[in-house]
This record gives C-alpha cells, sequence and structure tokens, in this order.
C-alpha cells in the first residue's frame, strides 16, 4: 500500500522538518491530545441536551459508547491488514518517535475516533460541526504531520468513524423514551435543565 502514497507521505514529512519549529510543536501536541477537544464537545452536548428533547439527550449520552464502538471497529480492519507503519518502512525523519514494531498503520485509530466523535456530535448538535468536523480533519492531517501514518491510513480511519458513528447516532435516538423515564427519577437533573 505504501507505494501509491509513500511519495506524499515523504514530502509531507520533508516539509514538517522544513517548517518553524512553534508550527511543528503546535501540531505535535495537537496530534498527541487534541483528541480530548472532543471530550469537551461531548461534555457541551451533553450540557445543550439538558435544555433539549429527550432524542437530542438520548443522541448526546450515546456520544462515548458510539467512539468507543468505531474505535473497536477500526482496530478490527487493523489487525486484518498489519500495516507498517511508514515511519519503520521508509527512510525518512519524523517529528514524532515511531511506534512499536506490531502497532500497526492502517488505519489510523485517531482518524477513526475524531471522525466518529465528530459526526455523532454533528447529529446531536449541528452547531457543533464548525468545530468537530474541522478538528477531526485537522487531527486526521497531524497524524500524516509527525510521521506516524500514511495518508491512505488518515483518509481510510476517518472514513471508518463516519460510516460507524453516523448509523449509531441516528439509531440513539431511539433511546429517547428510556431518557423520558430516566428524566422521572433522581437522574433529573442531569437530563433537564432545572430552573
Amino acid at each position: 500500500m505504501s507505494t501509491f502514497d509513500g511519495g506524499l507521505y515523504t514530502r509531507i514529512t520533508d516539509l514538517a522538518q522544513h517548517a518553524p519549529h512553534w508550527l511543528d510543536n503546535v501540531i505535535t501536541y495537537w496530534s498527541t491530545y487534541g483528541l480530548a477537544l472532543f471530550a469537551v464537545l461531548m461534555l457541551v452536548a451533553w450540557w445543550r441536551a439538558r435544555n433539549e428533547s429527550a432524542e437530542r439527550m438520548a443522541t448526546a449520552l450515546a456520544i462515548p459508547v458510539i467512539v468507543v464502538v468505531a474505535y473497536l471497529a477500526n482496530d478490527v480492519i487493523k489487525s486484518l491488514f498489519h500495516e507498517q507503519r511508514p515511519c519503520r518502512t521508509l527512510h525518512t525523519v519524523t517529528l514524532d518517535a515511531c511506534p512499536a514494531l506490531g502497532d500497526w498503520s492502517f488505519p489510523s485509530n485517531h482518524s477513526a475516533i475524531a471522525a466518529a466523535a465528530a459526526v455523532a456530535l454533528v447529529v446531536a448538535w449541528h452547531r457543533l460541526a464548525v468545530i468537530a468536523i474541522p478538528a477531526a480533519l485537522l487531527m486526521a492531517a497531524s497524524r500524516v504531520w509527525v510521521g506516524v501514518h500514511y495518508p491512505h491510513d488518515v483518509a481510510v480511519g476517518l472514513l471508518t468513524g463516519a460510516l460507524v458513528a453516523w448509523p449509531l447516532a441516528l439509531l440513539a435516538r431511539r433511546a429517547a423514551p428510556a431518557v423520558e423515564r430516566l428524566r422521572d427519577t433522581r437522574l433529573k437533573p442531569l437530563l433537564v435543565a432545572t430552573a
């Protein structure tokens, strides 16, 4: 697989080597810690859903589960292909240390998680699209920039995360009756905004 976008990968990692140090630091930091933004956005979606319908609350509550399912689906694909990291197979200098042998490259878990979170967040509250979608794309791009993934790794990771998350987020709305019942219990303050 590396033959069709290995050249693009090396051009990107070469560009990273010649980029300003501050830019590399920002991208490396984002690549390492950027998924935390999605956790914050999940909290925002849940908080906002307290003022919304039970369907929206059910979707917001399902987002972490959806992300875990997308990660597991992506990991199954990863276990089928056993593609070595590009930093192991191509001779290039990378910003990030190359993961250990056996830590497969295809598809990117970071990209799948980011895409799944972004899609589920958009289904829960469409206004989050302006933050969540660019953040997912930037996460994917950063993984190539720091040298730990081929471009096709992140593209397929994004696709996997999105394809898993979209139907599950729509399906989560069916849990609205359960949310309605829980709104009449001691959990009400977590599920409904109080005056």
